[in-house]
């Protein structure tokens, strides 16, 4: 026992002293890939509203069809989630996500060529498929460049593109909207993942082994590190990809990704019109920057949340308060909304960040309980049906929201689905623990 603590604080001294350029250079590449793709998905949800755009009366739509819209996407979204995580642990999460972002980018300049209901849900729906192998490809991707002390963080703070994504673009998106109309605003932003191929090309790489800039302390500590943990994990007999799949803990982990998709894009979508007041409409510009601060908010709080779940190593507390506090200011906005505007505003700024604040934990969990065989396919399965979540959300919501007149029956919904996922939370292992022991 004795040795084994002395291993272990030798081994934490040594990590303290090793570079870590890989945070410099992975993670920023990583994150402004991303950030490229959450925003081709989520530009609609501003060229969708009738007030700031003629994209619903171009098309022929009504709510229920602008919910359907919006949600297609994640129809396609399932297509390429387990293939993707395979072939990123298989092959390559570099060479798959190269691909994937010249595909994507024409589906994205495709939607704003659309010019009927049809067409469009035709190029959502195959921008879902463009971009689904690329989550489960970039957790590969990570997982084979942060050990587990770091794993949170790594999520974390490469899981600032989606809050990120939408505060930055809102207030330009916006703009583009009023100066040049929804269609070229859409090409215009579904040309970036073009630009972005040759960086993404240049510097990343698969593994430490492979990249020539990293220094040999730092490769040797990361191979060394990674194949340790993987070996650890490793159970004693093959385990086959449908018995992982049927693990109890990944069963939750379903409900819980479909739950907060639900909300989270069920939210977006409608969030322009949870921004109306009764007294004079702010400006495009003004409007974009209110739709951006909640985003900016969920930043902060995703950097807070991962800092500290990694620095105690506890994982289902961060995902489920995330939940529970998002959930109910969810509620309490649109309860308050007839009596106060801003005090509304103040806590929609704090139902949004949860959905995003429990991401890092959250997909901290199967690459420190799953073995490396299987890990990109689970990652894969939670995220293809978790992320219908995104599809039944907004067009739930638009249904509701066509029937009742109102978005406070549709965000009371949504809030009670988060609390439910934070309850369902601590259904999630306790501790750090291997397939092999359960």
């Amino acid at each position: 026992m004795q040795g084994t603590q002395r291993l272990t604080s030798s081994h934490a001294t040594d990590s303290q002293s090793v570079p870590a350029e890989r945070w410099l250079r992975i993670i920023p590449v990583a994150l402004i890939m991303y950030t490229i793709s959450y925003v081709d998905r989520t530009n609609v949800s501003l060229a969708l509203d009738p007030t700031r755009s003629t994209m619903m009366s171009d098309l022929l739509m009504d709510d229920a069809m602008k919910g359907r819209a919006a949600g297609i996407f994640f129809f396609g979204y399932v297509m390429l989630q387990i293939p993707g995580g395979y072939l990123a642990n298989r092959w390559s999460a570099k060479r798959l996500i190269s691909i994937l972002l010249v595909l994507w980018g024409i589906a994205a300049v495709g939607c704003g060529l659309a010019s009927n209901f049809a067409q469009f849900q035709m190029m959502r729906f195959l921008l879902g498929v463009a971009e689904s192998g690329v989550f489960p490809a970039t957790l590969v991707l990570l997982a084979n460049w942060f050990p587990r002390s770091e794993r949170a963080r790594a999520n974390g703070y490469w899981n600032l593109c989606q809050p990120l994504a939408v505060a930055a673009s809102a207030p330009l998106t916006s703009w583009m909207i009023g100066q040049w109309g929804w269609k070229k605003m859409l090409i215009v932003e579904g040309a970036l993942p073009f630009l972005w191929l040759p960086i993404w090309l240049y510097f990343i790489s698969d593994h430490p082994r492979k990249a020539k800039w990293i220094s040999p302390s730092e490769r040797d500590y990361l191979e060394t590190t990674l194949q340790r943990e993987a070996t650890e994990l490793t159970p004693v007999k093959p385990m086959p990809i449908w018995q992982a799949f049927l693990q109890p803990s990944i069963v939750v982990m379903l409900i819980i990704y479909f739950l907060q998709n639900c909300a989270n894009y069920g939210c977006m979508t409608f969030l322009t019109d949870a921004l109306k007041s009764e007294g004079r409409p702010p400006t495009g510009l003004q409007f974009g920057i209110l739709f951006a601060v909640p985003y900016l908010v969920a930043a902060v709080c995703m950097i807070v949340n991962s800092t500290h779940s990694d620095r105690t190593r506890e994982r289902r507390g961060h995902v489920a308060v995330p939940y529970a506090v998002s959930g109910l200011c969810m509620i309490g906005s649109v309860l308050l909304k007839p009596y106060s505007f801003w005090g509304a505003y103040v806590l929609l700024c704090f139902a949004v960040p949860g959905q995003f604040t429990a991401l890092a934990p959250f997909w901290a969990i199967p690459a420190e309980t799953l073995p490396r065989s299987v890990l990109g396919s689970v990652m894969g399965l939670v995220n293809a049906i978790g992320n219908l979540g995104g599809f039944f959300g907004p067009a739930i919501i638009g249904e509701m929201k066509k029937q009742t007149h109102s978005i406070v029956a549709p965000f009371c919904v949504m809030g009670g689905a988060l609390i439910i996922a934070g309850a369902m939370a601590f259904l999630l292992p306790r501790r750090l623990a291997t397939l092999q022991k359960a």
